[in-house]
């Protein structure tokens, strides 16, 4: 069993390699530019994955994983996490994959975009604390603010989604654009609503834009960023190698960056009970293949002009069972404790595993 754990990850890691370089390829063939906005899907990679074309209720099937650190399968605890569970989901569907953002709604339910313009939405099935599974899983398309789908129009790239009373935000990395539903009444037929985008975040590159949005929300504990949109960039980076970002709104609006490590990027955030950012950070090479990070930054620090960093709280190689993480949800369970809720972007890919794992946050 360890073996075939070891075989999975490594073809996960063959997968992120044939795919780093055909958007590699991609790119040079379009000298560089992204897709005019507005534009009809190119041929290619990034234009075949299917979307759904209307509301579609899914099945899908989850395997357990029974450890997170492969060959030792009484690890529970990393640094100040605690390993809850986890599963690899699978779905005959083909609009099901390519998950890159996540929020979580209560203890089990969810809503997720995938990087081809459509909703997911559905429920976590547990067994006492550990996931097992996903039900009443639906698919739906991203409307936009004209009738048409996202995915017509051509912004088809939406990595991020967060959401405060009601309201859910969606990030658009080739388009630049950041849209705005009215999720709490209309649900995923919600038309999307065009929002300002951040002054000094003009002529992002090509697929290193929008990655991470957080809502900040007006309530306890205050926050000082309070009302504010959170935007990360993947890879945008400022003349000192630091990672561009911005706060949209609230009492502070303006640019800041975060400072980058090891040659991780941003791939999601979201805030932690007491206001503090988490990070979601992954990581490509072709000589150490995929890793993941988990870093938590002082909401506190975050402000125009500063370069915020904090301490990492896991990281996690090929030796454990993770692929392309991408999505990150935080919650408060049943218990008061602090959950987080990692899923990975399998890129429509076959290599590649969409996995959903979850942690408890620990005081100490």
């Amino acid at each position: 069993m360890i073996g075939r754990g070891r075989t999975r990850i490594v073809a996960a890691g063959i997968g992120v390699a044939a795919l780093v370089m055909a958007a590699a390829i991609s790119i040079s063939a379009q000298h560089g530019r992204a897709q005019p906005v507005g534009a009809t899907p190119q041929r290619g990679a990034a234009a075949t994955a299917i979307a759904p074309a209307r509301h579609e209720a899914i099945e899908v099937e989850a395997r357990p994983l029974a450890t997170f650190e492969i060959g030792k399968p009484n690890q529970v605890r990393f640094g100040r996490l605690q390993f809850r569970g986890g599963v690899e989901l699978t779905s005959r569907s083909k609009s099901f994959g390519g998950i890159s953002g996540l929020v979580m709604l209560d203890d089990a339910r969810f809503l997720a975009v995938t990087d081809k313009a459509a909703w997911l939405t559905g429920r976590i099935v547990y067994q006492g604390q550990r996931p097992v599974g996903v039900a009443d899983a639906v698919m739906s398309p991203i409307m936009g603010p004209d009738g048409r789908t996202l995915a017509e129009r051509g912004w088809y790239d939406t990595e991020a989604v967060t959401a405060d009373r009601g309201i859910a935000y969606v990030g658009i990395e080739r388009a630049n654009r950041i849209v705005r539903f009215e999720f709490g009444k209309l649900g995923t037929a919600a038309p999307a609503k065009v929002m300002p985008w951040p002054a000094g975040l003009a002529g992002l590159p090509n697929n290193r834009g929008v990655e991470a949005l957080v809502a900040v929300p007006r309530g306890t504990p205050v926050s000082p960023l309070a009302g504010a949109l959170i935007v990360i960039t993947e890879r945008a980076l400022d003349p000192a190698g630091n990672v561009k970002a911005a706060l949209l709104g609230g009492p502070r609006p303006g640019l800041f960056t975060v400072a980058r490590h090891d040659g991780f990027d941003i791939s999601d955030a979201a805030l932690l009970p007491d206001g503090d950012l988490l990070l979601l950070e992954r990581r490509f090479t072709w000589t150490t293949g995929v890793a993941m990070r988990l870093r938590r930054i002082p909401i506190a620090t975050i402000a125009p002009g500063a370069v915020v960093d904090g301490p990492v709280l896991i990281t996690a190689d090929m030796g454990f069972q993770i692929d392309n993480m991408e999505a990150l949800g935080v919650h408060v369970g049943d218990g008061g404790e602090t959950v987080l809720t990692l899923v990975s972007d399998d890129n429509f890919s076959f290599l590649q595993r969409t996995v959903l794992l979850q942690f408890t946050l620990l005081d100490e």
